[in-house]
């Protein structure tokens, strides 16, 4: 008996495992690396409408997605089009939503989302495509703020965050 219900519990755990890999499975072709799986979409898109609110950081108030990461603005963008892509967008991952995104407490200005490339729909914020920073791994990081003075945290103003980077701030170009 004990050898039978050795091997049934061996066949579940590779049934759950064999399972749970499926579900997994996005479709996006192999291997890859990249912060949200390689071949696929270079941020995941939410389970429906993106979540954009605004949390107090070391910059001031700027805008979070619905876990409380920061969100950036990329100077080089023009109006709502996104000029991020290939490893641009694995290091910035644009913030991408199925259906409206939806504003949380202190995102006061006007969410829209735009057509990217590939596709997939980003959120946009006072007509400025907004993304993430693969560098913050915890709700609240600003360490993306004036990456190469041209990628600042974004306020609810739709503007970018003045400060936090190396003697750098924001041009305002186009932002206000």
């Amino acid at each position: 008996m004990r050898w039978g219900r050795s091997i049934a519990t061996v066949a579940a755990a590779l049934t759950l495992a064999i399972v749970a890999a499926a579900c997994n499975d996005t479709g996006g072709g192999g291997g890859g690396g990249g912060l949200y799986g390689g071949d696929g979409p270079t941020s995941a898109p939410t389970e429906g409408a993106a979540v954009i609110g605004s949390a107090d950081s070391d910059l001031g108030t700027v805008l979070v997605d619905g876990d409380g990461h920061t969100l950036y603005l990329f100077q080089q963008d023009t109006g709502a089009v996104s000029t991020c892509a290939g490893d641009c967008a694995v290091t910035w991952p644009p913030v991408l939503t199925n259906g409206d995104a939806t504003a949380a407490d202190g995102a006061t200005g006007i969410l829209g989302t735009t057509t990217r490339d590939d596709g997939t729909t980003q959120v946009t914020y006072d007509g400025h495509p907004l993304y993430r920073f693969s560098g913050d791994a915890a709700a609240g990081d600003t360490n993306g703020q004036a990456v190469g003075g041209v990628w600042f945290a974004a306020t609810p103003a739709g503007t970018p965050a003045a400060g936090g980077g190396p003697g750098e701030s924001p041009s305002r170009g186009g932002y206000g």
